[in-house]
């Protein structure tokens, strides 16, 4: 049983003390799911990494089997909490490299010795460990990727590998932070049916923070709204949702395309991608697709159906053994596969928001979109071209540059150490960006998102996780890009965020007649957004078509349960 009373939590900011959670209390019995729901940055994850003992608290109480917390049991008290806890927080990967079963195997040797190594095959207790690990992985429905690299499993695997180390600890208390998030409707209903079946087997308290209403209505015995730090109600799913939903946005429409005319096409595409020890994985034979100018169009499919592979070919960023993808770029076909002065003019057009996007967190808002027109402003590449001959860097080197900031953090740094070359290349190539053209640029697109210029000179720290999302798409857009793809990038907002980014999507879409490819595991979202749906499935294209019919056929592969009630129920 879990007890939790007048729970406070303050931070100290330079205009003083800031309450970010004020009198929270409820209780837990053993066996029981408590999902706890509201917008971003209302306190969710702050009161589950107080409840984990990651986090401090200024006043209240913790009681879990007797035992209680305070803020004056100090060290020792958080240490207890985290002894009895397990948590799996939005957005972790992290995982180790290396077969999967292993980042088991690792958790369950620290809780014997404190030291997450991997023993050696032949010490005596390998096999022992190794047999309970993969009844973890069993658990988890990931037994068949026990042997598959951490680092390649799809988003969705890799969540459920992260919720199987929780498990290896044996906790008294589950926390689960959006433990969907990212994850196709197949994988979702795994991964609910795991958790509804753990409730059973280990009768402890779940709490599970989730933005999908369908998760809770599935899942929950009982929901907790929060809004600004405060429980507002606790309740019955159904009547706390609708409660939560009741001031959502409504839907704008989405501009009609007359005529179909590519502005992408992907040729024959062919690439077998096997690990090492397990064999093949995917494999593209021969696949082809177009996409129109000024739709939206949306990918579809399981967790680790080749979507985002598919994706990062049409970006250029991952290279297929056979076939081309060529774009429309100044009335002429350019392939982006291959090098050519054309391809940094095309870059320059393209603009790329990843899986796992952030903003860095120690620049604000108006300096990382400087560095974004620094690079793909209007002059930006000529000047780099003169710059780039003066110090002996050749076109071919400096075309590798210009596409190190569409790849990932851990990508960009490999690439960079090849090349032998600093981040500072960048301000010796590149224009530099007066606080005049960054106003210029941002205003429109801040419109169009519906957020305030003041964001501009603000850091993520200091802004809600909604804005934080529509400011990365800002960034994304702030060069007027004639095409933008989006990888599951809105795959943990709250539906009223979300609606409100899905709203603006469509006014860029509208407005600038911006293409928008994208990849999404949420079906209402695609529903809203998309004037196509394409369903890919072990690396081939299914069906390519209307989203509601795409989504539909994608449901009923997946055996969806959960989502026989959903978003619309709720506003109906």
């Amino acid at each position: 049983m879990l007890e939790v009373s007048d729970i406070v939590k303050e931070y100290n900011s330079c205009s003083g003390k800031k309450r970010v959670l004020g009198s929270i209390g409820f209780a837990v019995a053993d066996g029981e799911i408590l999902g706890i729901t509201g917008k971003s940055g209302s306190g969710k994850t702050t009161l589950l990494k107080i409840l984990r003992g990651i986090e401090t608290f200024d006043q209240g109480t913790i009681e879990l089997d007797g035992r209680k917390v305070t803020p004056q049991s100090g060290e020792e008290g958080m240490r207890h909490l985290q002894s009895v806890s397990a948590i799996h927080l939005q957005r972790n990967f992290g995982l180790w490299n290396g077969p999967a079963f292993e980042n088991i195997v690792r958790r369950l040797n620290a809780l014997e010795t404190g030291d997450e190594s991997v023993p050696e095959p032949d010490s005596p207790n390998y096999d022992e460990l190794k047999k309970e690990a993969m009844e973890y992985m069993k658990l988890v429905g990931l037994e068949h990727k026990a042997l598959h690299s951490a680092n390649l499993l799809s988003g969705g695997e890799k969540q459920r590998l992260i919720l199987a180390r929780q498990l290896a600890a044996k906790p008294r208390l589950l926390l689960l932070d959006e433990p969907v998030t990212m994850t196709g409707p197949g994988t979702k209903q795994e991964m609910l049916d795991v958790i509804k079946d753990l409730k059973g087997k280990l009768s402890i308290p779940i709490i599970v923070v989730s933005h999908l209403p369908e998760v809770h209505l599935y899942l929950c015995d009982r929901v907790a709204y929060l809004e600004d730090g405060k429980m507002i109600e606790i309740g019955k799913p159904e009547e706390v949702l609708r409660h939560f939903i009741k001031g959502i946005a409504e839907q704008i429409g989405i501009t009609q395309i007359d005529k179909k005319e590519p502005v992408i096409r992907v040729k024959n595409l062919s690439k077998r991608f096997s690990l090492l020890r397990v064999g093949e994985v995917l494999k593209f034979t021969d696949l082809s697709l177009d996409i129109n100018a000024g739709e939206i169009t949306a990918l579809v499919g399981q967790s680790g159906a080749g979507k985002t592979t598919l994706l990062k070919m049409i970006e250029g960023l991952r290279v297929p053994k056979e076939g081309n993808i060529y774009y429309l770029h100044e009335g002429q076909w350019t392939n982006i596969l291959e090098y050519s002065r054309q391809r940094m003019d095309l870059r320059k057009k393209i603009s790329i928001m990843h899986q796992e996007f952030t903003l860095s967190p120690n620049s604000t808002v108006r300096e990382q979109m400087a560095f974004r027109l620094r690079l793909k402003g209007k002059r930006s590449l000529e000047y780099a071209r003169e710059k780039a001959a003066e110090i002996g860097i050749s076109d071919k080197v400096l075309d590798s540059l210009y596409s190190l900031p569409d790849l990932s953090e851990e990508e960009k740094d490999v690439l960079m150490r090849q090349m032998n070359l600093t981040a500072d290349i960048y301000s010796r190539l590149f224009p530099s960006i007066t606080k005049g053209d960054v106003d210029g640029y941002a205003q429109d697109i801040f419109a169009a998102l519906d957020l305030p210029l003041e964001i501009l000179d603000k850091t993520p720290y200091q802004i809600s996780g909604g804005e934080h999302v529509r400011a990365y798409i800002a960034l994304a857009l702030i060069t007027y890009p004639e095409i933008l793809i989006l990888d599951e990038p809105f795959g943990d907002l709250d539906p009223v965020t979300l609606r409100d980014v899905t709203n603006s999507l469509k006014r860029i879409n509208s407005k600038m007649g911006t293409t928008i490819v994208l990849v999404s595991h949420h079906m209402d979202f695609v529903r809203e957004v998309a004037h196509r749906a394409i369903l890919v499935d072990n690396a081939k294209i299914i069906m390519d078509g209307k989203p509601e019919d795409v989504c539909d056929r994608l449901i009923r592969m997946s055996d969806a349960r959960y989502l026989e009630h959903d978003l619309k129920e709720l506003e109906s």
